[in-house]
């Protein structure tokens, strides 16, 4: 039901629906909503101040999903006149789907081994050529017979056996049981449409894959083009958090290889390259809670914003990645970062002056007048709440006006106003899942006001719960510290114990 400004229509909180557009589950938060829709629209930075749980996260989350589809599919490319220089290639939404598809096409066809002719099902070593039951290859005996499988190879050349065991004894093979038997691949010809084409059938486990004359010739064509890695695929998630991530996690890294990339041995550069952060939200957003908490890494996001590129180079100078550098990886994002009211000061002054200079600086809300329609919004948070808790009865339209009562209360007494509802939601969601634990526990079919009330009382701080015992918060932690001193502290142990040992 939609509410519309009136919660006499509803009995519970179970009877309000959910709007579909993911902004407007932001509860008064109204100027925020609107540059969060213009920043994703005209691509701009969102700079969101204020106090924990006005719903920054969810404006920032809400955003990206206003974004269209990235569009642009971005792989690392072998370079074979310098490896450890590897070179960034961006391939479009159409080119990057044609060629996959055109990728998969030169895969061939994946069919049963009972599919495949005789003759080759038996060189391969699925088929027993004793008793023709099909098994792995990695069954070096046949199940059935208990008999090499390809016990008889060697009728077609009188020769074939002594040339097999030589083989097998000067590698081990026929000691392995792990070894499948058979070759890796047979090429054969076949007749199709009336004409004959080569046609190649490989091991690909239990299973033989088929490639045909097409899929061969496009196999080739790959082939012949340099080896490359995709790092950014086209269906990724247009949202990156990387709140607390750490230098490697934000900026990318190349991994170690203990053989350093050697041909033959190691892994290519190429392929360790690892994006960052901020690569991987390119054409999306990067959302950066606590900003200032990342110190001195704001200046490489403030490069990044300017350059719209940033280098990946391996940054562990004991690593064999240390050698390697990709440069102009592409990272055009939205920044979108929240900071609490005291923390603004720590964020470096270019980095505010590139946000202000793209963007919106915007202090949150952290009350909302106390109007009937904004009582019908503080309801449908309490029901947003416990659909994304999903553990808890929905609220009773008496209990929900005792949780409107609680936040007028904190209204008054956190942020001192008279008239209003606290928009702190998140001390308020915790609220709501504490009598809703209670509820469930009394096998209540709905959040009642007994829940409410007994749920204000448990729901309380650490240091509320300080005061109400020890009279302040200063005689708790005197209390605790003499305590702990008693029994555990080793400067009281050396003056009380050791010293009456020396005098005694």
């Amino acid at each position: 039901m939609r509410l519309e400004g009136n919660l006499d229509r509803i009995e519970s909180t179970a009877d309000i629906i959910i709007p579909n557009d993911p902004l407007k589950r932001v509860i008064g938060q109204d100027e925020a909503i609107e540059l969060a829709r213009m920043a994703a629209l005209q691509r701009r930075h969102l700079l969101l101040v204020g106090p924990p749980g006005t719903g920054k996260s969810m404006i920032a989350q809400a955003l990206s999903l206003y974004l269209p589809r990235p569009k642009e599919e971005i792989r690392v490319v072998h370079n074979p006149e310098n490896p450890e220089r590897p070179l960034v290639e961006i391939k479009g939404e159409e080119e990057a789907t044609r060629e996959s598809a055109s990728k998969e096409f030169a895969q061939g066809e994946v069919i049963e081994p009972e599919d495949v002719p005789i003759n080759v099902a038996e060189r391969l070593g699925y088929r027993c050529h004793n008793c023709g039951i099909y098994s792995p290859p990695i069954e070096r005996t046949c199940p059935k017979c208990n008999q090499p499988k390809s016990g008889s190879r060697g009728a077609e050349n009188p020769f074939g056996d002594l040339v097999s065991g030589m083989l097998e004894a000067s590698l081990g093979a026929s000691s392995m049981p792990g070894v499948p038997i058979g070759k890796e691949r047979v090429t054969t010809t076949r007749k199709r449409f009336g004409k004959e084409e080569v046609v190649v059938f490989e091991r690909d486990g239990n299973m033989v894959r088929v490639l045909d004359q097409s899929a061969l010739e496009r196999r080739r064509e790959l082939e012949m083009i340099s080896p490359r890695k995709v790092l950014l695929r086209l269906d990724r998630n247009p949202f990156v958090l990387a709140t607390g991530a750490s230098e490697t996690e934000l900026l990318g890294d190349v991994r170690h290889d203990p053989y350093g990339g050697h041909k033959n041995l190691g892994t290519p550069p190429y392929d360790r390259v690892v994006p960052g952060a901020i690569h991987d939200a390119h054409e999306g957003v990067l959302f950066l809670d606590e900003l200032p908490h990342i110190g001195n890494l704001q200046r490489y996001i403030l490069t990044a914003m300017q350059e719209h590129q940033f280098p990946i180079a391996g940054r562990n100078p004991q690593s064999s990645g240390a050698s390697v550098r990709v440069d102009a990886v592409p990272c055009d994002f939205i920044l979108v970062a929240a900071c609490n009211i005291q923390d603004i000061e720590k964020i470096l002054s270019p980095l505010r002056s590139r946000i202000s200079g793209g963007g919106y600086e915007v202090l949150m809300e952290s009350t909302l007048e106390d109007t009937e329609a904004n009582r019908a919004l503080y309801a449908q948070f309490v029901a947003q709440e416990i659909i994304i808790d999903g553990r808890i009865p929905h609220v009773s339209k008496v209990a929900l006006n005792e949780i409107i009562k609680e936040a007028r209360r904190r209204a008054k007494d956190i942020d001192d106003k008279h008239g209003a509802l606290t928009l702190r939601f998140r001390g308020l969601g915790g609220l709501v899942r504490a009598a809703g634990d209670i509820a469930f526990m009394d096998e209540a079919d709905l959040i009642e006001v007994c829940h409410i009330t007994r749920a204000i009382t448990r729901s309380r701080s650490i240091e509320a719960q300080i005061r109400k015992r020890y009279g302040s918060y200063m005689k708790g932690v005197a209390s605790d510290v003499s305590d702990a001193q008693r029994e555990n502290s080793p400067y009281y142990m050396w003056n009380e114990h050791r010293s009456d040992q020396m005098f005694n």
